[in-house]
C-alpha cells in the first residue's frame, strides 16, 4: 500500500486503495474459510457468534488464539518480504481521542457483525451462496472509507494485534479490542431481537 499511495495511508488515494484491498481480501478469506471454520477471521465476529450461541466458548478461545497468531505471522512475513519495511501499528489521527475512536470502532463493528448475521448466520436467509462473503467484504471496505482517516478502521482486534506485536507499538491499543468487542455484542443483540419480531 505504501508504494501505491506514497506513504499516505490517510490520503483519499490511500483510503480507497486500502478499502478495495481489504474488501477483496476479506471476500476471499471468508469464501475460502466458510466451509472449514465458518470464515470468521476476526475475534470480534467470533465473539458475536459466541454471544449469539453459534459457537462454544472453548472453540472461541481457540479461534482467537489462531486469529491473533495468524496476524502476527502475516506481519512478520510482510516485514521479511518487503526487506524490513516498517509494519505500522494502528494509530489514532491527530485530534481523535481514544473514546472517540472506541465509538468509531463500536459503530463500524456493529455494522460488520450485523452484516455477518444477516447474510451468513440467519437460518431464514436461504441459499445466498456467494452473497455473504461479498457483503462482508463490502461492509469492511465501506467502513474503511468512512472511518479509516480517524483511527484506521480496524474492526478486528487480530488485525491490530499483529502490527502492534511486530512494531512493538501499543499506544491506544486497547481501543482496538474494546470497540470491536462492544460493537460485536451490540450487533448480535440487535440482530437477535429483530429476528424475534
Amino acid at each position: 500500500m505504501r508504494k501505491l499511495t506514497d506513504g499516505g495511508a490517510a490520503t483519499p488515494a490511500g483510503l480507497i486503495s486500502a478499502s478495495i484491498a481489504h474488501a477483496f481480501a476479506l471476500f476471499v478469506a471468508v469464501s475460502v474459510g466458510a466451509n472449514i471454520s465458518g470464515g470468521h477471521v476476526n475475534p470480534a465476529v467470533t465473539f458475536g457468534l459466541f454471544v449469539g450461541g453459534h459457537i462454544s466458548f472453548l472453540r472461541s478461545v481457540v479461534y482467537w488464539i489462531a486469529q491473533c497468531l495468524g496476524s502476527v505471522v502475516a506481519c512478520l512475513l510482510l516485514k521479511f518480504a518487503t526487506g524490513g519495511l516498517e509494519t505500522s501499528a494502528f494509530a489514532l489521527s491527530s485530534g481523535v481521542g481514544e473514546w472517540n475512536a472506541v465509538v468509531f470502532e463500536i459503530v463500524m463493528t456493529f455494522g460488520l457483525v450485523y452484516t455477518v448475521y444477516a447474510t451468513a448466520v440467519d437460518p431464514k436467509k436461504g441459499d445466498l451462496g456467494i452473497i455473504a462473503p461479498l457483503a462482508i467484504g463490502f461492509i469492511v471496505g465501506a467502513n474503511i472509507l468512512a472511518g479509516g482517516a480517524f483511527d484506521g478502521a480496524s474492526m478486528n482486534p487480530a488485525v491490530s494485534f499483529g502490527p502492534a506485536v511486530v512494531s512493538w507499538t501499543w499506544n491506544s491499543h486497547w481501543v482496538y479490542w474494546l470497540g470491536p468487542f462492544v460493537g460485536a455484542d451490540k450487533g448480535t443483540v440487535v440482530t437477535i431481537e429483530m429476528g424475534r419480531r
